[in-house]
């Protein structure tokens, strides 16, 4: 029985590593965004659209980790991303723009495993505006107005 015990705590470990590896990784590669997307056609009164993604970028050398994370996560998507430039390599997008699985799987998470880089702000940011949208505050003219100013502080942006 305490072989048992003993194989569940290198499990244990095991997944405390993949997860400080998925904390590194994202600190490193990943991205929380929101766009704007105007829709002159919506029955929306706003007509616009509030867009917020989880996002990591990689060369498709590294398509192994990329698919790692997406399965961990169990959500999103991986997109290729065909380059023309100096570059040699394609690059691969792992995607979240589903709002609840961003509210119920990756903003838990990196509460659960914070970021230590600068990208905790922009996550704290990205996790308040998804619980708004939750609320349907995206859809009001003031909490637009509030969104649009926290985007506006996101992912090194100056205030202006």
């Amino acid at each position: 029985m305490s072989s048992k015990k003993a194989f569940g705590a290198d499990n244990q470990q095991e997944r405390l590593r993949f997860i400080g590896w998925i904390v590194g990784f994202v600190d490193g590669e990943g991205c929380f965004t929101v766009s704007f997307f105007k829709h002159p056609k919506s029955r929306l009164r706003l007509k616009w659209q509030v867009f917020p993604e989880f996002v990591i970028t990689q060369e498709i050398k590294t398509k192994n980790a990329v698919e790692k994370i997406k399965k961990f996560f169990n959500c999103g998507a991986i997109y290729l991303n065909k380059r023309y430039d100096n570059h040699h390599e394609h690059l691969l997008k792992y995607v979240v723009r589903n709002r609840e699985d961003l509210l119920e799987k990756i903003i838990p998470f990196f509460e659960k495993y914070p970021l230590l880089s600068a990208k905790k702000k922009d996550f704290q940011t990205f996790a308040r505006i998804i619980r708004m949208m939750d609320k349907g505050e995206h859809l009001k003219e003031n909490g637009l107005a509030k969104i649009r100013l926290m985007v506006r502080k996101m992912n090194n942006r100056k205030f202006r």
